[in-house]
């Protein structure tokens, strides 16, 4: 588990989570509407059912859009992208923009 999902404020995390389901279903197209995304569940395979492509144009949105750098062969890619609640509190912490 991440340990920066439980010091995000709610209400921060919660417009920062909701943010992200929105542009994530935009950038790939889903056919879940954003609001239906479970902030817990996976990204990657099971949950939301992404591969690894998509993951890499999420880091690429969010690099563009949040000025976070992800690196794809770092060792935190995997808590990251573990759920939208990990994502948004990574962005939270590192975010430039």
């Amino acid at each position: 588990m991440c340990e920066l999902a439980p010091t995000l404020p709610a209400l921060h995390a919660d417009a920062l989570e909701s943010e992200l389901a929105e542009l994530i279903v935009a950038a790939l197209n889903l056919d879940v509407p954003a609001a239906q995304i479970d902030p817990q569940a996976r990204l990657y395979g099971e949950g939301l059912g992404l591969d690894s492509i998509d993951i890499l144009e999420i880091a690429l949105l969010v690099s563009k859009q949040y000025g976070v750098q992800l690196r794809a062969d770092g060792a935190e890619n995997t808590q990251v992208f573990a759920s939208l609640r990990h994502l948004a509190a990574y962005v939270a912490a590192h975010r430039t923009k």
